[in-house]
């Protein structure tokens, strides 16, 4: 064998190691590149989901916060309206005429019992002042006391019995009112506030 064959064969060795060294380098680099994309692939999907569970979550809260403010809003309109029918009760109260008489007495006669010597003072509405001084002719040590801010009825007070009867309209109004709250929301609304 002359010495140049044997360089042609070792340079022919040298390329066929060479050829076998780029292809396992491009097929190395092939797989890294397919890794990386699978990667990024990957992290794409991840962050999509995240995106999505982050507008959902978002969303959420968009449709609690619109649902709190919608109660909150039904239940200031509920409140307006139980005031606005509440103060059209106190006007028809102050304005009542017929029955009017017979319901001071009425109140009047319930506190009576209460007291058993005198003086008594009652207090009344100044309207119905001569009402009231009308009524008391028929009670002994019952005098008329002076003016109270109520819609109707009387206070009755004695400082002999430590006593304080608040027969007013307001305070019958307030005791009804209460028990009876339900029900005008169920007249009203349909179903009782909770």
């Amino acid at each position: 064998m002359s010495l140049e064959t044997v360089v042609e064969d070792i340079r022919e060795q040298a390329r066929e190691e060479a050829e076998r060294i780029r292809e396992e380098a491009e097929q190395e680099a092939q797989a890294i590149i397919e890794e990386a994309e699978a990667d990024a692939e990957e992290i794409r999907e991840q962050r999509a989901r995240e995106a999505d569970r982050e507008v959902e979550q978002e969303r959420d809260r968009t449709i609690s916060s619109a649902k709190l403010e919608a109660k909150q809003q039904r239940l200031e309109a509920r409140r307006e309206t139980l005031t606005d029918v509440r103060d059209s009760v106190e006007q028809e109260l102050a304005t009542l005429e017929e029955g009017r008489e017979e319901l001071t007495a009425a109140l009047l006669a319930d506190a009576a019992p209460e007291f058993d010597e005198g003086p008594v003072r009652v207090y009344g509405r100044a309207d119905d002042e001569g009402l009231v001084r009308g009524l008391l002719e028929e009670y002994d040590g019952f005098e008329w006391a002076g003016e109270q801010d109520c819609l109707g009825g009387v206070i009755v007070e004695s400082d002999a019995s430590r006593v304080r009867v608040n027969n007013t309209f307001d305070s019958l109004l307030e005791d009804v009112w209460e028990d009876s709250l339900g029900e005008v929301s169920d007249v009203l609304f349909g179903e009782r506030d909770t």
